[in-house]
């Protein structure tokens, strides 16, 4: 389709996604961002979801995310989805699982579009669909002893 369009930059990239996976190992936003460079692309947007140090209104002293094995597969589809609703020249995701502390790096996700409105709605689109649908759970430990699980994040 692009290549015998006149703007090619207009449309989504032929294999818009770059990087997905769950790392045990720290995340990297410079990763992601060089991922979905594109210089068809007139807007990049990023989402970095970090550790805070309160949920709830309790004081949150860490957490561990731990996975599903179809995790990794089941962002590709979230990803897939994403790609096919929006013209997306590039798209990554990452997620953390293992023991994290306050201010690490628990999610980075980076889309790039023809344009910034796209670019925007499409970043919004996969982090919301991957908190919502992939296997990927949180055990936060809180500062007044207590701790809970929460539901796919």
């Amino acid at each position: 389709m692009a290549a015998t369009c006149d703007h090619p930059g207009e449309y989504a990239a032929d294999e818009p996604i770059k990087l997905i996976g769950i790392r045990e190992t720290p995340l990297s936003v410079d990763e992601v961002f060089g991922a979905v460079g594109d210089d068809a692309a007139g807007g990049t947007a990023l989402f970095v979801g970090t550790v805070r140090n309160h949920d709830g209104g309790a004081g949150v002293e860490e957490l561990a995310y731990s996975c599903h094995p179809s995790a990794e597969a089941e962002m590709r589809r979230v990803a897939e989805k994403v790609v096919a609703e929006y013209p997306v020249r590039a798209l990554a995701a990452v997620h953390r699982v293992g023991e994290l502390k306050v201010g690490d790096l628990a999610v980075v996700v980076g889309v790039s579009c023809p344009h910034r409105a796209e670019a925007f709605e499409a970043c919004r689109k996969l982090i919301d669909d991957l908190k919502h649908q992939v296997p990927i759970w949180k055990h936060q430990r809180f500062s007044d002893g207590t701790e809970e699980w929460v539901g796919a994040c």
